[in-house]
């Protein structure tokens, strides 16, 4: 028996991006105090990990049903945003890296707003298209 290695599937640029936001928040995770880490800390991994999974199913899914799991994701960055600010504030994260990861998480969520903006507009048209008031 021949195994093929044939590489892996190409995932679309934002989920990528969140991708890598994710390993570089890992990376910084582990550097952050122990109390800290294990409360909003662990908060924040997770909210990393259901935006991952909502927008690989997204990805997988009719335009039509996509919006739901969009809105979602968004909503979830949005919370890690005020997360990520809150261990700022809390000195348990360096000013350099607290920019760094804010960068890519804001980054993510103008991705997803933009994807999201794209399907809403395509939505709309075919609503308003000729053919669908029939």
């Amino acid at each position: 028996m021949t195994i093929k290695n044939t590489p892996p599937q190409p995932f679309l640029p934002v989920l990528i991006h969140i991708k890598d936001t994710y390993i570089l928040w890992h990376k910084l995770f582990s550097k952050i105090p122990k109390a800290a880490r294990y409360s909003i800390g662990l908060k924040i991994d997770n909210l990393f990990v259901e935006t991952i999974e909502l927008v690989s199913i997204a990805t997988f899914l009719q335009k039509t049903e996509k919006l739901p799991y969009l809105k979602k994701a968004t909503a979830k960055i949005d919370t890690i945003k005020v997360f990520v600010q809150i261990l700022w504030e809390m000195k348990a994260v360096e000013t350099k890296e607290y920019a760094e990861i804010g960068e890519k998480i804001d980054s993510s969520g103008k991705m997803l707003g933009g994807w999201r903006g794209q399907i809403e507009k395509q939505l709309e048209e075919k609503q308003n298209s000729p053919t669908s008031a029939r």
